[in-house]
């Protein structure tokens, strides 16, 4: 008898907990009515690109111009589906949602980017040509403008006070499917994709595709939370990895788009790199955090302010840099002109630093150019180094170092150290010659990692550094 009880409670339990599950999800209903007549669909007319794939985009290029097989892609063209139609000018599709009863509309940097004319249809079917404001490449953000009055508008939320694990809803165009709604969760914080660094991107597993991109996304109080941006994926469709812009960074660019039709960010003026296990050990860090220095640009607010190279940003005003890609968004969202409180670690201390902080230029590239060495000398680490020759010193705005003209089995191939590497420290000391490449190396301490910061075809990073005997 009991366990015919305990049999029949099983049973019971087995079939209310679909429906118990199906009770605790979360019901969109309500929000999509209210959210959908704000949601527009943009399409724009602009000159074909030479390279450009079904989707209207170029490859992904890593940071030194590879391509990248398993990319992020920006998603709102859609395939040529007219092959008589002429290839110069391609219809392009994405989405956008409005603001302001007044007609400012919000979308993606790269729908509207080199369009010659942008059409944003309503859910009532009207289509109306609208203006850019402005456009921002860096955050991938547009401010459009078109002239009607008494427009249904989004309400905006904070995207900061988002949880990993909260539900998210979109909505967009994917495809030309006006008004389709995806949802799912967010999966991630404060991602950094590739180059654009100044965007600390929220990742969801909402289903994302083209014609989304520069939809909304939604939190479960039917507010804005972010601009459906990017998709990480190897076939050009969904596979779970969506990526959005935080409406409050959007936001910001917005307002100065508006405002002046340009957007000004905060610059510090360093190279910087994530610091892995054995470099922090090297710096004297309990754990690998931090973003650290590798080049500190002249006359940049960076030098202007005390910080060298070696030194490892643990704080920006008060908030903890735990990756290197936490550093720029936090950088660039502070006004050109006021100063930050640094925390860093410099020789085993750490030490409080006030930098002005400047405005970010429009360019700032490195120049590369390999040299031949001119004589070198052996020591230790089984490397055979040359004083710094003058065409490197020039083009790679060098000072002082030496390049690497052959490594041999040992400490410095194991570090990862190739020809053509210019040493310019080691282990906190700056090298300025061959002689006093040769002294550090004698003095360095047995099977402990030390720093050793290189500049590679222009480019400074540091590499831990373990010798031996």
């Amino acid at each position: 008898m009991q366990n015919a009880k305990r049999i029949s409670l099983f049973f019971i339990l087995v079939l209310l907990t679909p429906l118990l599950q199906a009770a605790s999800l979360p019901d969109f209903k309500q929000l999509v009515k209210d959210a959908s007549p704000a949601v527009v669909n943009i399409s724009t007319v602009q000159k074909d690109k030479e390279g450009n794939n079904a989707f209207g985009m170029t490859p992904f290029q890593g940071p030194n111009g590879e391509e990248i097989p398993e990319i992020f892609r920006h998603f709102f063209r859609m395939p040529d589906m007219d092959r008589d139609q002429p290839k110069r000018m391609p219809q392009s599709l994405g989405s956008g949602f409005i603001i302001s009863s007044d007609g400012y509309v919000l979308t993606n940097h790269h729908v509207v980017d080199g369009a010659e004319r942008v059409i944003v249809r309503l859910t009532d079917r009207r289509e109306l040509e609208a203006r850019v404001i402005g456009s921002d490449k860096r955050s991938d953000v547009a401010l459009l403008k078109v002239d009607a009055e008494d427009l249904p508008t989004v309400d905006l939320g904070d995207s900061d006070r988002l949880e990993v694990g909260e539900w998210v809803l979109a909505i967009g165009s994917p495809f030309g499917f006006d008004s389709t709604v995806t949802a799912g969760i967010v999966s991630a914080k404060k991602r950094a994709l590739g180059s654009e660094t100044y965007v600390p991107f929220i990742q969801t597993d909402v289903a994302i595709n083209p014609g989304n991109s520069g939809g909304p996304l939604f939190n479960l109080d039917g507010e804005v939370v972010g601009i459906n941006s990017q998709i990480y994926t190897r076939s050009g469709g969904f596979m779970g990895l969506s990526f959005a812009i935080p409406i409050d960074v959007a936001m910001n660019v917005a307002d100065q788009l508006k405002e002046k039709g340009f957007v000004t960010r905060g610059w510090l003026g360093v190279v910087i790199q994530d610091v892995n296990k054995d470099l922090a050990e090297s710096f004297g860090l309990d754990k690998p955090a931090g973003a650290l220095v590798a080049k500190v640009l002249p006359e940049s607010p960076a030098e202007k302010g005390g910080l060298k190279e070696g030194d490892v940003i643990l704080q920006f005003n008060g908030q903890a840099v735990n990756l290197s890609s936490d550093l720029p968004h936090l950088v660039g969202g502070v006004k050109p002109g006021k100063s930050a409180r640094l925390s860093v670690m410099r020789d085993g201390r750490k030490r409080s630093l006030s930098v002005k902080i400047g405005e970010l230029p429009t360019t700032d590239a490195l120049a590369q150019s390999p040299a031949k060495p001119k004589q070198s000398d052996n020591n230790r680490l089984n490397v055979v180094v040359t004083e710094l020759d003058e065409e490197r010193r020039t083009k790679w705005n060098l000072s002082s170092g030496v390049v690497v003209q052959q490594v041999k089995k040992g400490p410095a191939a194991d570090a990862g150290l190739m020809v053509g590497d210019v040493i310019t420290m080691l282990n906190g000391q700056r090298i300025d010659s061959s002689r006093r490449f040769e002294q550090v190396v004698r003095e360095l301490p047995n099977g402990r990692s030390v720093p050793m910061r290189i500049v590679r075809r222009g480019s400074p990073l540091f590499i831990p550094l373990k010798a031996e005997g």
